[in-house]
């Protein structure tokens, strides 16, 4: 299929370049120029694993990028709406939606052939045929499932495994307001097999996409406070977990004996908390949708009350360490809010940081690909190693925030420098015997 995607940050870009290595050919329309020729230089524009390979094979080939929605939308058979929804404190801002419908809308007015527009981006249920089917039809002046098709196809990309997510996906939801629609939407997927395909309506895909990623969060804030609970009564939260998880209705016995971990038992795990641009936006934006509905979210409202006050854990544990800050010399071990992603929004990382310098600590930060955006914030408030090695010298204290698998190093190298640095592990990632000093969450 010839497909356009509106939008080429993250879900826009790894779509369309996952959509071309099915075969697709894809048109990823921005607005920034400059990300557009990035992309058609086959220069990654964020960091993601294995995005780069991917850009270099299809950049200029089945993947172009430009600027010009209406010739884009002119060429293809269906579009992707990727546009961010942030979230304002009330509500998630609509603004992109609705200017990117109103774009591909003035762009069908002069299409003949049957067209369907669909919506990746996470919007609350009722946006897709409440705000964006209206918009199309205005600014065409055609009827949706009539003349146009639309549809929701909610993405469950995990940054840092998305290019695997697209490529083995575990199940694709096809929301659409017709038939017709959901079979153009399924014809898009078609080279995958042995999927299962919900075909649900729009405002059930777009509610499934919130009720994912609340539940996720959900499980990670459940963790955290019986973590809390367990380090306060002397009892090591990983071994709590490592009981929880041993029931067959989490980690299932295979035939052959062999216990089988899902992925799912990582967010029951104790932590410093969890950040990025989906979990806390999209919890929050839920809360606000159930409010707006008359339908209170008390248990969402605590998993983001636990969550914002889990990084303080990792200045508590210091602080047992450290009565004063003034010109300690601290390193922060990671910026990214996870493994595999430039990514810093919403990160534990920032709020850990900004309490040390106000706190008036000489602040050291390392993380293997995450400089840039932490730099974009931090200035030159904050010293940025450039590796591992450099991070630890002469640090009194290191706070393992994100767990890279580079940090796994820190035992040896310690051992092998002599120095015995207070380790605070936010990710519980080193065994606590393995260093002279350790702090851990839920320890």
């Amino acid at each position: 299929m010839r497909v356009s995607i509106v939008g080429a940050g993250y879900v826009g870009l790894v779509t369309g370049l996952g959509l071309a290595e099915i075969g697709h050919d894809v048109i990823c329309v921005d607005l920034d120029q400059m990300r557009v020729d990035q992309i058609n230089a086959g220069r990654p524009p964020f960091y993601e694993d294995g995005l780069d390979e991917l850009l270099a094979t299809h950049a200029g080939n089945r993947l172009i990028a430009s600027t010009d929605l209406a010739g884009a939308v002119l060429q293809t058979e269906l579009t992707i709406i990727a546009v961010g929804t942030p979230f304002d404190g009330e509500q998630i801002a609509l603004q992109q939606v609705e200017e990117a419908s109103r774009a591909i809308g003035r762009a069908l007015a002069e299409k003949e052939d049957y067209h369907v527009v669909v919506v990746k981006s996470t919007v609350v249920p009722g946006t897709t045929e409440s705000v964006v089917a209206p918009t199309l039809e205005e600014a065409s002046n055609k009827r949706a499932g009539r003349d146009f098709g639309v549809g929701m196809n909610p993405e469950f990309l995990r940054e840092g495994n998305a290019i695997a997510d697209f490529m083995e996906p575990d199940r694709i939801v096809l929301g659409g307001i017709d038939a017709r629609s959901q079979d153009v939407m399924a014809e898009l997927y078609k080279p995958f097999t042995g999927v299962e395909v919900l075909r649900t309506t729009t405002g059930t895909a777009e509610m499934i996409k919130y009720t994912a990623n609340s539940l996720l969060a959900t499980l990670i804030s459940f963790s955290n406070e019986m973590a809390n609970l367990s380090a306060t009564v002397g009892v090591d939260a990983m071994e709590v977990m490592r009981g929880v998880h041993l029931d067959r209705r989490f980690t299932p016995i295979a035939e052959d004996g062999a216990r089988i971990w899902p992925g799912s038992i990582t967010y029951l795990e104790p932590g410093c908390g969890f950040g990025g641009s989906c979990f806390p936006k999209d919890v929050k934006s839920l809360i606000a949708f159930g409010e707006q509905n008359d339908s209170p979210m008390r248990l969402l409202r605590s998993v983001i009350e636990i969550n914002e006050s889990q990084p303080t854990k990792m200045l508590e544990l210091l602080g047992r360490h450290f009565s004063d800050l003034s010109e300690v010399p601290i390193t922060v071990l990671g910026m990214a809010f996870k493994p595999g992603t430039d990514d810093i929004r919403e990160s534990p990382s920032l709020e850990v940081t900004r309490v040390l310098l106000a706190r008036g600590a000489t602040v050291t930060v390392f993380d293997p690909v995450a400089r840039k955006p932490s730099e974009e914030i931090f200035g030159d408030q904050v010293r940025y190693a450039d590796d591992l090695e450099d991070a630890i010298d002469g640090s009194q204290a290191l706070l393992i925030m994100t767990r890279w698998s580079e940090f796994e190093r820190l035992p040896s190298l310690l051992r092998s420098d002599g120095a015995q640095p207070l380790v605070v592990d936010g990710r519980r990632l080193l065994d606590a015997d393995s260093v002279e000093r350790y702090e851990g969450i839920g320890l």
